[in-house]
């Protein structure tokens, strides 16, 4: 069982690389604020319990495990290839990539085409697991960093590799077959902490979400006629229901309401349809449930 640190929660984070920027970011958006952290290898937080330190990535699951850090925020990429006993607590929608199977452009892909052939990667341990899970038999070559130069010096004829805009891979002279993994940032947690750190946890976790939901959703006001409300009211949900105020002009009511990202262009267009006007979008900061 991991000890309490005078009840302070501690944070494992990227101290440089794609998931750094972001995470950092998401501690602001969640209210908290850090002493200076630049190059620096551990901080604190003033106005929440919070510890954090600057790490490996590669290193993050292996200290969650071991209980030096209460949770931590990698890439499913780094967690599944180190095979770590933690728990994901949740999915923070960033640091999106996938760990994908690149081979010469010129190259027809075909089936059976990986049989027999020599594989580069990062991720020997995904890309086994795969390989067997499509019974493949293959040579694969584990090297750290650069892995797209491989085709080119004679090292394989495959890699497997990380891509998010695949701009890499086209300057090397390869092209995207199969993807084995698509990967984003999560919150991931050591699986024996106390009751005290538990509590501190769902405290974090609870504001996370709360940032989270808010990014999914805006906050719309509109002015519509008050013979058209009830078709609006179809339209909008809300969180339970519509906040209506009236306004000045007899018989036209202000209309508050929140909206999904996600079908957000649609419903703009039918109320639009329905008489709204003066439809105003506004982004929510926090959104609690």
């Amino acid at each position: 069982m991991t000890k309490a640190n005078n009840m302070k929660l501690r944070i494992a984070i990227q101290k440089s690389g794609r998931l750094y920027d972001e995470s950092i970011a998401l501690l602001k958006e969640c209210g908290i604020d850090l002493r200076n952290v630049k190059d620096r290898l551990k901080t604190e937080s003033d106005n929440f319990p919070l510890e954090v330190f600057f790490l490996r990535d590669d290193d993050i699951p292996q200290y969650v495990e071991d209980g030096v850090a209460d949770v931590g925020i990698v890439g499913e990429n780094v967690l599944y290839e180190k095979c770590k006993e933690v728990e994901v607590l949740e999915k923070l929608g960033f640091g999106r990539c996938r760990l994908s199977l690149a081979i010469n452009k010129n190259e027809d892909y075909v089936a059976n085409y990986l049989q027999g052939k020599r594989i580069a990667t990062s991720y020997p341990v995904l890309l086994q697991k795969y390989l067997d899970e499509q019974k493949v038999a293959a040579e694969i070559h584990e090297i750290s960093g650069s892995v797209e130069i491989a085709p080119g010096i004679g090292l394989a004829e495959v890699i497997c590799d990380l891509v998010s805009s695949g701009s890499t891979l086209f300057m090397n002279g390869l092209k995207e077959v199969e993807t084995i993994l698509e990967s984003q940032a999560v919150l991931i947690r050591n699986r024996e902490l106390n009751s005290e750190q538990l509590a501190l946890v769902n405290k974090f976790l609870f504001r996370i979400r709360a940032v989270k939901k808010a990014k999914k959703n805006k906050y719309i006001l509109l002015n519509a006629p008050n013979d058209q409300l009830p078709k609006i009211f179809g339209l909008l949900p809300g969180m339970k229901s519509p906040t209506v105020l009236p306004l000045a002009e007899e018989g036209w009511s202000s209309v508050h309401s929140v909206l999904s990202e996600d079908e957000f262009w649609e419903k703009i267009e039918q109320l639009k349809t329905a008489g709204a006007q003066g439809i105003l979008v506004v982004p929510i900061e926090k959104m609690i449930m």
